[in-house]
């Protein structure tokens, strides 16, 4: 399978690719929270949506701190890349990368119909904003 290789701006931002493609990159700060981030990713997917109607979107992605146990990341942020990137940023945008994850490409095609805003509940899980180990199968 070909996978396209896609270059990281060097300021974050969103910016216009020679290839009809548009770059998302955000950087998370060491003071910035799940919710700063998650909205400050929204506001940019909705600017390169507005600038670049249904131009292929490419994010990227990186953390400054939140450094933990959880794939190297403290919880919000491990939340933050795997479960927030990929059920709320993912269906729009075209591919994305990560530290967690790297590069990958959405299997789907990319959707253009963001909605207005961005709502963010809190977390009602009995685990929420902490690290649980696998269960081990072993007796």
């Amino acid at each position: 399978m070909f996978v396209p290789e896609y270059n990281k701006p060097e300021t974050a931002g969103v910016h216009m690719g020679f290839d009809n493609t548009v770059s998302v990159y955000h950087i998370v700060g060491e003071e910035d929270t799940f919710e700063v981030a998650a909205q400050a990713v929204f506001a940019l997917l909705k600017d390169a949506q507005e600038r670049f109607p249904g131009w292929s979107r490419i994010f990227f992605l990186d953390i400054a701190g939140h450094e933990g146990e959880a794939g190297g990341f403290s919880p919000d942020f491990y939340e933050f890349q795997q479960e927030f990137l990929f059920s709320v940023v993912a269906p729009f945008v075209s591919a994305f990368e990560t530290p967690l994850t790297g590069g990958l490409v959405n299997p789907d095609s990319q959707r253009n119909d963001l909605p207005d805003r961005l709502n963010i509940g809190g977390d009602v899980r009995p685990n929420s904003g902490t690290v649980v180990p696998d269960v081990s199968s072993e007796g």
